[in-house]
């Protein structure tokens, strides 16, 4: 049986997340931590700055954190100290929080950290890759869509989608939103979209002269990056120290 905690237990993520673990036969919900203390589960729930008291008295086996990026870091950095394994869906982290997250689990702790857990997603990026590779010479825009509450802007997976484009295509001149006079040159186009309770949409267009291709992805419901976060923190307990993606919880 493995232990899970979950940071943001009482956010939109962390309640979706608490349930699956609560209903896996193979994962204990052990508790939570969040800004405000209550219960979740018939499990508590402490405040953040409890947070390393809690981990010495549940001891779990997997943390996972769904919160915001200045959170994370410190939630990532007490874990890490205290051994636990983490599955981490924040985004949005600067690279200076980066480079603390590297620096406290490389070599400590292992960590699948990722900007979207959705199975389906996944797969869309290795189809974007291979698209990118075949197409070198076309222009490339990317349209992300989210719910009017999301903060980071774009999103980590549309980032995660402008990393795989500049790895097979070559980097080319990020161009965010347009206005005015603006011939296209060799760049990149990024639109964001904020409204209402959008889960999550993803598009890159591929397009060359008299044909466009485009790949697409359309979250209907959260639980999708639920399911993946639940496969990840049954995989990480007992892998090696180091920084894992889906695709090795995947197999891909």
């Amino acid at each position: 049986m493995i232990k899970v905690a979950i940071c943001g237990a009482f956010g939109r993520m962390g309640t979706i997340i608490g349930k699956m673990v609560e209903e896996d036969p193979d994962l204990s919900f052990v508790g939570g931590i969040d800004m405000r203390p209550g219960e979740v589960f018939g499990q508590p729930v402490v405040e953040s700055d409890k947070i390393e008291q809690f981990l010495r008295e549940k001891q779990p086996d997997c943390l996972i954190d769904f919160t915001i990026a200045r959170a994370s870091v410190r939630n990532i950095e007490i874990a890490a100290s205290a051994g636990v394994a983490l599955v981490v869906g924040t985004t949005g982290f600067s690279e200076e929080e980066e480079a603390r997250i590297k620096k406290v689990t490389e070599g400590v702790v292992p960590i699948v950290k990722t900007t979207n857990f959705s199975v389906g997603v996944n797969i869309f990026w290795q189809l974007i890759r291979n698209a990118a590779a075949l197409l070198p010479d076309y222009d490339c825009e990317v349209i992300e869509a989210h719910h009017r509450y999301k903060k980071d802007a774009p999103s980590g997976t549309a980032k995660t989608i402008l990393a795989i484009l500049d790895e097979e295509m070559g980097a080319r001149e990020k161009i965010y939103g347009r206005e005015g006079m603006t011939e296209r040159a060799d760049e990149i186009g990024v639109h964001v979209i904020r409204g209402g309770d959008i889960v999550g949409d993803h598009s890159v267009l591929f397009s060359g002269n008299y044909e466009t291709i485009e790949l697409s992805h359309r979250a209907y419901d959260r639980a999708v990056f639920a399911r993946g976060a639940i496969r990840a923190a049954k995989w990480v307990p007992g892998q090696s120290a180091g920084t894992y993606t889906m695709k090795e919880v995947l197999g891909l």
